[in-house]
């Protein structure tokens, strides 16, 4: 796929083109295990990753024989509130050589959404820890808050098309840490699926979904669509 092919882009944000340092996977992590559930990180990671937070909870616990409704809610209510305390002192930052890329992709005309499993809340705090804004460093922000069904759902990559009025999805490339976020890119049918390494999962976990290319990280996007 070459570059005056793409109409847009859309970028997971955790992992991908934002590092918080798993924060939010950690937090998951320590909730789940505050109910006397005996989870290990790894595990959070390969079957939560990319998903809406309420649903890797519920997917987590059902991987363990666990489909306790009231147990999930409670643990994703803990989960909002100690994530809520992390982020008031957490240190986010641009995964390197990816504010470069979305230069790049601005200036070739192509617009940049991103996406993510986490609220709107979560995510527009990430974006202020940042100070990345709409129409400087991306062009639309689309979280699980947006949406009916979440990822792997191509819900979000739909409402992103339409918000830009791109009716092919051959012309939208969608780049992401996880499983999840490439399943989501081929549900929406999207022309080119990236998996990067900057994030959750391993290269033989992304490898699974069959991405187009798996990179080191987003800063070497243009070494495959030039």
């Amino acid at each position: 796929m070459k570059i005056n092919e793409i109409e847009m882009v859309v970028f997971d944000m955790a992992g991908t083109t934002i590092d918080e340092q798993n924060i939010v996977y950690k937090s998951l992590h320590k909730a789940i295990n505050k109910f006397g559930i005996d989870v290990s990180l790894e595990l959070v990671l390969a079957i939560g990753a990319g998903k809406e937070k309420y649903q890797a909870i519920k997917d987590i616990l059902s991987h363990l024989d666990n489909n306790d409704l009231d147990k999930t809610a409670l643990i994703f209510e803990y989960f909002k509130e100690i994530l809520d305390q992390e982020y008031l002192t957490a240190s986010v930052f641009p995964i390197e050589g990816v504010e470069e890329v979305l230069e790049k992709l601005k200036k070739d005309g192509i617009k940049i959404v991103l996406n993510t499993g986490y609220s709107s809340e979560v995510a527009n705090t990430l974006l202020e820890k940042l100070k990345w804004t709409e129409g400087n460093q991306y062009d639309a922000l689309i979280t699980a808050s947006d949406v009916v069904i979440g990822r792997p759902s191509p819900e979000m990559i739909v409402k992103a098309m339409e918000l830009f009025g791109i009716v092919d999805a051959s012309k939208v490339l969608k780049a992401g840490d996880s499983v999840i976020d490439i399943e989501e890119g081929k549900n929406a049918n999207c022309g080119l699926t990236i998996g990067v390494l900057s994030g959750a999962q391993t290269r033989s976990q992304l490898k699974e979904a069959n991405p187009d290319y798996i990179l080191d990280s987003l800063a070497s996007l243009y070494s495959v669509i030039n």
